[in-house]
């Protein structure tokens, strides 16, 4: 019926212009922020899980070795992405498990200095203590025995040490003087180049001849337990050194080995460049596109009523009614009729006459056309054009006679 109600006043909104805005300004940062932790999410994972690798902090993990590396100067990286690791800089492996599969990352450095850390531990998470762990015992001596095969087969073995300390080849700095964790876990077979030994000469640490392929049998020398200790722990800086000492910049921990690479994402391609362009781009376009529907240019313009006021707009109305329903063959008739009353009384026609007799009477009242005829062409009338040249005439008729 109308936009506003007769007598009525606008109501207010139950929100202000600002609070709606903020209220929008939150939401869209939201939902950005929601897309964005999604992509990233896998990447962000803290690696507090007790594992052996470089983001644990359990005892068996190795973040304090990374923690003191980047604390004394050597900027180690931790590798999430595979691709990283196709450096000349030395990359720590520390598979958790005989059943890792090392081969796509050993073939990548076939000429480049890599240290594999074979696993030692059996442990289960603490439930109480979020990155703990509890000792379970030794994993079977097949499975860090398991980490380079079949191309390279080694036996693992385990022996009471005592504490004592370790033998170091003439080749390794002297400030190198670790001490035999207890069980101390050793390793044989062919190919191997002994570098840190125990007493008995059973190998802890060794090179493979054919590459720069090192491996340690033992990892409580690098781990979070051996990093308890100052001179294992310099002892530990001391060794990476060494093994890095071909002009490198950094050290790199491998994590992919242990579930935490990043895993390609069709998401996260729209937040990486070169892609990130383009969806700033469509962005900055959608947000315009947003700002121009929601600005009102130019002053408001008051919308007319659906149904105006006045005797003009009622009979526009009805006008508009008869149109829509089609019933343009109904109007002749009753228009005649009007007629004929009308004329009736204009001209004082006696009252007892009726229907064709009070027609007759006004036929003779003077010239053509007769009004039986006009009436007739307006009751057989069936469109809106001769329903209207019909009422025309008769309109015609009755004023022409009337002057």
């Amino acid at each position: 019926m109308s936009d506003i109600a007769i007598g009525s006043r606008g109501a207010d909104g139950a929100f202000s212009a600002r609070t709606v805005i903020l209220i929008l300004a939150i939401g869209i940062l939201g939902f950005i922020g929601t897309l964005v932790l999604g992509a990233y999410a896998p990447d962000l994972r803290s690696g507090r899980n007790g594992g052996g690798h470089a983001l644990s902090t359990a005892a068996t993990g190795f973040s304090g070795l990374v923690r003191l590396a980047e604390a004394t100067g050597r900027h180690p990286q931790v590798a999430r992405d595979v691709h990283r690791l196709d450096t000349e800089d030395l990359v720590v492996l520390t598979p958790e498990s005989g059943t890792t599969n090392l081969f796509p990352i050993l073939s990548q450095r076939s000429a480049k200095v890599t240290l594999v850390v074979l696993p030692k531990w059996l442990t289960v998470g603490d439930p109480e203590r979020t990155g703990w762990v509890h000792y379970k015992g030794l994993k079977p001596s097949s499975d860090p025995g398991g980490v380079l095969a079949p191309k390279e087969e080694i036996e693992v073995a385990r022996h009471r040490s005592a504490g004592v300390p370790l033998v170091t080849s003439p080749e390794l700095p002297r400030t190198i003087r670790f001490t035999a964790p207890r069980p101390l876990q050793t390793i044989s077979g062919t190919g191997l180049t002994p570098l840190i030994t125990d007493p008995q000469g059973r190998i802890v640490l060794a090179k493979l001849t054919d590459r720069p392929l090192y491996v340690l049998a033992d990892p409580d020398l690098l781990s979070n337990i051996g990093m308890a200790d100052a001179r294992q722990a310099a002892s530990a800086l001391d060794l990476l050194d060494w093994l890095n000492s071909n002009e490198a910049t950094s050290i790199y921990f491998d994590v992919t080995l242990n579930g935490f690479g990043r895993s390609p994402s069709p998401l996260k391609l729209a937040f990486d460049p070169p892609f990130l362009a383009m969806t700033l781009a469509i962005a900055i376009a959608v947000f315009l596109a947003a700002w121009q529907g929601a600005v009102r240019f130019g002053s408001p313009r008051r919308r007319a009523r659906a149904i105006a006021f006045g005797k003009v707009a009622l009979i526009d109305n009805a006008a508009a009614l008869v149109r829509k329903a089609g019933r343009y063959a109904m109007l002749g008739n009753r228009y005649a009729d009007m007629t004929r009353e009308r004329a009736s009384t204009i001209f004082g026609a006696p009252a007892h006459l009726r229907d064709g007799a009070l027609d007759s009477h006004l036929d003779g009242l003077g010239r053509q056309p007769r009004f039986s005829d006009l009436a007739q062409a307006a009751r057989d009338a069936r469109d809106q054009h001769s329903v209207l040249s019909a009422a025309q005439a008769l309109h015609q008729w009755l004023w022409e006679k009337n002057r």
